[in-house]
């Protein structure tokens, strides 16, 4: 079996959904540093806390559209240049066999 095209746009749908799910986790990350760091800065005064807070809660929103765009941008290129590369080369070869009954 050989795989010798990859429709680009299949790919950045699926890169997208992956990607966008890793943003999610990162701006969850980033959301409680941000609220962490706004409750220590409250406690000591600090102003500059709330806009800390609200950038915490906006990195949930944000980062996975960040992550899921450049993903799916990066993987729509790959595989449009993966088909090219093929056409020259052949395209990548897999050896399959069949799933044994048990």
């Amino acid at each position: 079996m050989r795989i010798t095209r990859i429709a680009p746009l299949s790919v950045a749908k699926v890169a997208f959904v992956l990607y966008g799910m890793i943003g999610l986790i990162v701006g969850v990350i980033i959301a409680l540093a941000s609220l962490l760091g706004a409750t220590l800065g409250m406690a000591g005064g600090d102003k500059s806390a709330v806009f800390s807070a609200v950038f915490g809660v906006g990195a949930v929103i944000i980062m996975p559209l960040f992550y899921g765009g450049f993903g799916a941008l990066g993987a729509l290129v790959s595989a449009a240049i993966y088909n090219v590369v093929a056409g020259f080369v052949g395209g990548i070869e897999l050896t399959t066999e069949p799933l044994s009954a048990r």
